[in-house]
């Protein structure tokens, strides 16, 4: 069963491992049947919801034409190359911007940030997404949340799709932290560290 397709090489033009530049690939699970199995969606989704999770804003775009949305879906991927990985629903606005940008940010929200989760996740419709928050860019162009845990921006190195969401790897091109606590999501409700 093959499980990829088009797989490019990850070596810069002079055979330079570590640098982050490079061609993108995309995976596909051709082969692997997609049928549902013996968990449902509901328990899936009951399931999941133990998961304690940083909530994130995902964006991409460039200066005027931002895309963005509210994820929990976002890990490490390796420290060599710095990167992680981002879930984005598969032909959604964000999704279509990532490929065509090559890139995307993530914003790791503080505490006091869920006013901000709630609009980019569509729960709150006052205004543009980008009025709340002070928002500034990235060199890449890409928006970067000013107050949030972390923020970084990615230059697009992977897709893989599967059924109705994509999975973005993303190379770092930068990356700042301040001293904030997360905001996290668990039980389908906001969650904070005490202390």
């Amino acid at each position: 069963m093959p499980l990829q397709k088009g797989l490019a090489s990850t070596l810069s033009p002079d055979g330079d491992q570590s640098a982050p530049e490079v061609s993108v690939r995309t995976l596909t699970l051709d082969g692997i049947p997609l049928e549902a199995g013996p968990v449902s969606h509901r328990q899936f989704a009951d399931t999941m919801a133990h998961l304690a999770s940083s909530v994130c804003i995902v964006t991409s775009g460039e200066a005027g034409q931002w895309e963005g949305r509210t994820v929990t879906a976002m890990a490490s991927l390796s420290a060599t190359p710095p990167s992680l990985v981002v879930s984005i629903t598969k032909g959604s606005a964000l999704a279509e911007q990532i490929v065509r940008t090559g890139g995307f940010s993530v914003a790791m929200l503080a505490s006091d940030q869920n006013d901000i989760a709630d609009i980019f996740a569509g729960k709150s419709i006052s205004g543009g997404r980008f009025d709340t928050g002070q928002w500034q860019s990235w060199a890449s162009g890409r928006p970067k949340l000013s107050g949030a845990m972390a923020v970084i921006d990615c230059q697009l190195a992977g897709v893989i799709e599967l059924d109705t969401h994509c999975l973005f790897a993303g190379v770092f091109m930068a990356s700042e932290f301040g001293d904030h606590k997360p905001l996290l999501w668990h039980n389908r409700g906001y969650a904070y560290l005490a202390g």
